[in-house]
């Protein structure tokens, strides 16, 4: 007996996320809060090194994210890859500022990073 009335939602954009907290009652200060969290996105990145990757996606995990990467990334036998990095848009921010914090190669992934987290309205 589902007493609940359980379903998934699509939430895609803030605008969805923001009327979809609001159709709950939240409190209007915790709407800008909670609507990045509540965006899930995957984002593929091309030509990034495997060594990249590694630190990438323990700096994701870190974050309660996920990245996927090659099988060969540990043995560093492909070089470069696409890896896909999943995550809300908070942690995806989030990563942003970790990645800041290593070499220039990554910081230039971070760079570019930022500038397309931008895009997500």
């Amino acid at each position: 007996m589902a007493a609940h009335n359980l379903r998934f939602i699509s939430i895609d954009s803030f605008s969805a996320a923001k009327k979809e907290i609001e159709k709950v009652g939240s409190d209007p200060n915790s709407i800008d809060i909670m609507a990045p969290k509540a965006i899930f996105k995957i984002i593929k990145l091309d030509h990034v090194v495997l060594q990249d990757a590694i630190i990438i996606k323990q700096d994701m995990l870190s974050l309660g994210g996920e990245v996927a990467i090659p099988r060969e990334a540990f043995e560093l036998q492909k070089n470069p890859a696409a890896i896909l990095v999943m995550g809300t848009v908070t942690q995806h921010r989030e990563l942003v500022g970790k990645l800041q914090r290593h070499y220039p190669r990554i910081k230039a992934i971070a760079a570019e990073l930022a500038v397309f987290l931008e895009k997500i309205s």
